[in-house]
């Protein structure tokens, strides 16, 4: 019997590779799921927004519900700590300036995610 060619066969390499890519993608899930969701405000100008209202909406079957709101601390930045979608809408308010929704699709629920562009503020947003 000749066992090296046993453990190079397609029947003993690919479920090993398997096995090691579904172990990855879960210990990534796993290390990556505290339901973090991170971004900033902007007024039109580009400046930072202190105390702006931030809306998280989250997907309920076909419409968006409103899960939860924050406000913008001193640099523009806000955070959400328990989001447990994976589909979301984020909007922010300030008096009567508003941004537009923005849609964060994340690959899975719970997943920790910074919003690279800032929400801009803008009249009728």
């Amino acid at each position: 019997m000749n066992w090296r060619r046993i453990l190079l066969s397609r029947f003993v390499v690919v479920p090993i590779i398997l096995t090691i890519a579904i172990g990855g993608w879960n210990a990534y899930v796993a290390l990556h799921a505290h339901g973090l969701l991170e971004g900033s405000v902007v007024d039109a100008a580009g400046k930072p927004v202190a105390g702006a209202t931030v809306t998280l909406f989250a997907h309920d079957f076909v419409t968006q519900v409103e899960k939860a709101q924050t406000r913008s601390d001193e640099a523009g930045r806000f955070r959400f700590d328990d989001n447990n979608s994976h589909l979301v809408q984020l909007q922010a308010q300030d008096g009567t300036l508003t941004s537009p929704r923005v849609t964060i699709r994340l690959w899975f629920r719970a997943q920790d995610r910074v919003v690279e562009k800032p929400l801009q503020l803008a009249s009728g947003g």
